[in-house]
């Protein structure tokens, strides 16, 4: 039914508890694949260099060690998985993704690290929901 499953993650502890799903979710349904996205928001260009460099690289840092830590509560499958980090918004990212991969499903997090952490439904959340291409698995 799903075989080809997006994660969407961000860091938060509900990306977490997705991730744990998401790999659950892909190996009862023997899926073929499990797509990981990390969408970061980009760096604005006035910070000018020295700054810039060094944010944009703190930035990746940050976005890749929140992949690993998505890829290890995944956990151990058969399942072809690939992993992106994508500079953007990230509603956009993962609906793109989503379309451009012909994704079944994108399972994510139903709250992130934004300001606004106390709202039910996470703004990115919301937006994913009302313009995929496919259902979306919200995880508390």
């Amino acid at each position: 039914m799903f075989k080809k499953i997006l994660l969407a993650v961000d860091g938060s502890e509900h990306a977490i508890r997705a991730a744990k799903i998401a790999g659950d979710l892909a190996r009862s349904m023997k899926s073929d694949e499990l797509r990981v996205v990390v969408a970061y928001e980009p760096i604005p260009p006035y910070l000018g260099e020295p700054n810039l460099q060094v944010a944009i690289n703190a930035r990746l840092q940050e976005a890749q060690e929140i992949l690993k830590r998505a890829v290890d509560a995944v956990g151990d499958s058969n399942i072809d998985l690939h992993t992106d980090l994508i500079e953007g918004n990230s509603a956009e990212a993962i609906i793109e993704v989503a379309k451009t991969r012909n994704s079944d499903v994108i399972v994510m997090g139903s709250r992130g690290l934004g300001r606004l952490a106390g709202l039910v439904l996470g703004s990115t959340s919301q937006k994913v929901v009302s313009h995929a291409p496919c259902p979306v698995l919200i995880v508390r």
